[in-house]
């Protein structure tokens, strides 16, 4: 196939020409015996490597499965995506990874198994395997099934280093959650005083922020830095969601990724949200997500990821307190990025960095990430002026739902996965999970 005359992320209007699976060519007035496919100046991109999704299976297929979140990826211009362990079982020994990587092969894109660390995980077992990294490793986080203790934490980091692994880190200190938002029984709050007793009885969507304090975010980060620098470790910092956790990171010499929600939704939209906008980290202040916003742009944050984390829209129709965290962002995230790059407010070369070229080099991919002779013929078309606004109805994820009901984003017209056509106006190849191999 020849694509012909697209314009690239820095601007130039070249012909790029595929051969099998690969990039065969890229220049001008090239020649072909095989189809054309006329691109008319549209842009033509690196396909998003999603470096953090949970598409749910095994043991969740009600929230989403392989198929229906790699079909939501391939309509949203991602290509390649990471699967974080905490599926059921966890990925943590070599049956579980087994396991995921069969159900995996229904996949519609390329695809990467990251490995688990819990109290019973395997390393001998786990390592041996062909692992995109480590991670999401659950830095002293109490609130979930995979949170580990510092020595444990520092163990899996040294094993990770000695086997070449990159450790992705989810970094929240539980220690530094302020529990006098949490409610507690009505007994306890009859011995309390008035101001106490009705920090308790919160039940807002804000709620959750004000318990999951950025200072926790802070102080993890801190406690990743010292063990990356005592042990040689290459970690990168999952889902960062404040300006302080960015600059510490980067200070450290470690890489770190910020989602679509923290980067484009605030504490002040979650009036709208409801328990919708509940994830972890949670949403911050609109001051911390226009700071965040502007380390994206000036190239201080190296990757977006979507932490894409469905549930179902029934149970997230619950109190604050109980609603499962999460929402789904892998088809809606370069589409939102290519709207702000449209209108002006970030360049499609930071797009391109940040969501294809910045993540194959850290996840060592080196066949992926740029458009360019021997890469993977992994490539997404965009018209910039094709708008239309984002409903969750009109998705493919298997929840239904997504936080940015109503926003206006520039989905791909074509997503390309190493040479094959995977997604077109929006139709689906019907070969799904036959040309996908693991990333």
């Amino acid at each position: 196939m020849l694509v012909r005359n697209a314009t690239l992320a820095d601007g130039r209007v070249r012909d790029v020409r595929i051969d099998g699976e690969t990039i065969a060519e890229v220049g001008e007035g090239l020649e072909t015996d095989g189809d054309v496919l006329e691109a008319d100046g549209k842009r033509l991109l690196p396909g998003m490597i999603d470096a953090h999704v949970h598409f749910r299976e095994p043991g969740f297929s009600h929230k989403e499965t392989w198929t229906t979140g790699s079909r939501s990826a391939a309509a949203g211009g991602v290509t390649t995506v990471f699967d974080q362990p905490n599926t059921d079982p966890p990925t943590v020994d070599a049956p579980s990874f087994d396991e995921k990587a069969e159900l995996a092969a229904a996949s519609a894109v390329d695809y990467g198994i990251n490995g688990g660390v819990t109290e019973d995980w395997n390393p001998d077992e786990l390592l041996s395997k062909p692992l995109a990294a480590l991670g999401e490793v659950f830095l002293a986080d109490s609130t979930g099934d995979m949170g580990i203790e510092a020595d444990l934490f520092e163990e899996a980091v040294e094993r990770a280093t000695d086997a070449g692994v990159t450790v992705t880190v989810h970094a929240e200190d539980a220690d530094l959650f302020d529990e006098s938002v949490l409610p507690r029984s009505t007994e306890d709050a009859s011995e309390e005083d008035t101001d106490s007793r009705a920090a308790r009885e919160r039940d807002d969507a804000d709620a959750w922020s004000a318990y999951r304090t950025a200072e926790a975010e802070a102080a993890a980060v801190e406690r990743a830095c010292s063990v990356a620098e005592e042990v040689g470790a290459e970690i990168h910092v999952a889902h960062t969601s404040t300006p302080e956790g960015v600059d510490r990171a980067t200070e450290a010499g470690m890489t770190c990724e910020v989602t679509p929600h923290h980067l484009f939704l605030s504490r002040e939209d979650l009036d709208d949200l409801g328990t919708l906008g509940r994830m972890n980290p949670p949403l911050r202040s609109e001051e911390r997500r226009e700071a965040l916003f502007e380390r994206l742009v000036d190239g201080t944050v190296d990757v977006v990821a979507t932490d894409h984390a469905p549930h179902t829209r029934d149970e997230k129709d619950a109190g604050i307190w109980e609603a499962p965290s999460g929402v789904p962002g892998v088809e809606t995230a370069l589409p939102l990025l290519l709207e702000e790059a449209r209108r002006g407010a970030i360049g499609y070369e930071r797009v391109r960095d940040v969501t294809a070229a910045n993540v194959a080099e850290i996840f060592d991919l080196p066949r992926k990430g740029r458009i360019e002779e021997g890469r993977d013929a992994d490539l997404v078309l965009v018209d910039p002026e094709e708008r239309v606004q984002i409903r969750g109805e009109k998705l493919h994820s298997k929840c239904g739902w997504t936080p940015f009901e109503g926003r206006q984003a520039v989905f791909p017209e074509l997503t390309m996965v190493r040479g094959t056509v995977v997604y077109h106006d929006g139709a689906f190849a019907e070969a799904e999970g036959e040309n996908v191999r693991e990333a």
